[in-house]
């Protein structure tokens, strides 16, 4: 159940991030989208990483209490993968590029190109939501028996 709920947490935050913040943030004048899009995402990027740190835990931990190891080795298990791939891309970002490289790059590149910064940072979101609407589909899907495999 936590992992569910993380999981509908990170994932749901990272789509109204992608879907209705970035676009509303890339529509104020471009002098105003920084600060406005530092006040929302002061707010959500600490969330986003309970919620991952969550998912995490509870996926490791279903994954040790269910002796489910060996599934990495199976393609049928393909979104195992798939889920462990978005969770380490996510924390990298999260925790590692984005705070500690990405943050004070994109304020010079926003203060400097205000449309190229934002439609780069709104791709991105794009592609990492469909990687991990992607997952969710596969997770589901292969956690009730189906396997394209």
């Amino acid at each position: 159940m936590i992992h569910i709920l993380a999981i509908v947490c990170w994932i749901g935050g990272v789509a109204f991030a992608t879907t209705v913040v970035i676009p509303s943030v890339k529509a104020l004048p471009p002098s105003e989208r920084l600060a406005a899009f530092d006040r929302m995402e002061s707010r959500f990027a600490p969330q986003a990483r309970i919620w991952l740190l969550f998912a995490g835990a509870s996926g490791l931990w279903m994954i040790q209490r269910g002796g489910m190891w060996d599934r990495f080795g199976d393609l049928h298990f393909w979104w195992m993968h798939a889920m462990l791939c978005v969770w380490s891309i996510f924390f990298v970002v999260l925790f590692i590029v984005e705070p500690l490289i990405l943050r004070r790059r994109f304020e010079v590149w926003a203060a400097r190109s205000p449309d190229g910064a934002f439609r780069l940072l709104h791709r991105g979101h794009i592609l990492l939501l469909g990687l991990s609407l992607i997952t969710v589909i596969g997770a589901v899907a292969g956690s009730h028996g189906f396997s394209p495999f």
